[in-house]
């Protein structure tokens, strides 16, 4: 894949590939966004190693958050309750709904994020950089 992929190319990555962005104990690898969803949507696969905290509590005016979760057991905060998440659960997150997640395990765990609208991507560089000076 490219970065001029549109939205009529067939992407197909390999495990781990993507645009990759570290976040201390956080990664996350970008699979399909932007041009090549024309902004619809955007897709992104996210790791927390064991014992390590999300992003902290937050909500999106207009966007839905929804996780799948690859590997490991994720705890989400959603809307003030706490939720297990293992292997397989789907989790959706509606626009304006407050949330976060975290890895309380001994094992990396990870979900498979489809954030719609698209346009996650354009806010991950500000985002790396907050978590270089804030973590």
């Amino acid at each position: 894949m490219t970065a001029s992929a549109t939205t009529t190319d067939v992407i197909v990555l390999p495990e781990g590939e993507g645009r990759s962005y570290s976040l201390g104990t956080m990664r996350s690898v970008f699979k399909s966004d932007g041009g090549e969803t024309a902004d619809v949507y955007s897709i992104s696969e996210w790791w927390l190693d064991p014992h390590s905290s999300g992003p902290g509590a937050h909500s999106h005016d207009a966007n839905d958050d929804i996780f799948y979760v690859l590997g490991g057991t994720m705890t989400f905060l959603l809307d003030g309750k706490r939720l297990e998440a293992g292997r397989r659960a789907f989790v959706r997150v509606p626009a304006g709904v407050e949330h976060d997640y975290e890895n309380n395990g001994d094992e990396p765990a990870g979900f498979l994020n489809i954030y719609i609208p698209g346009g996650f991507e354009e806010d991950m560089p500000d985002i790396v950089r907050w978590f270089e000076t804030h973590r």
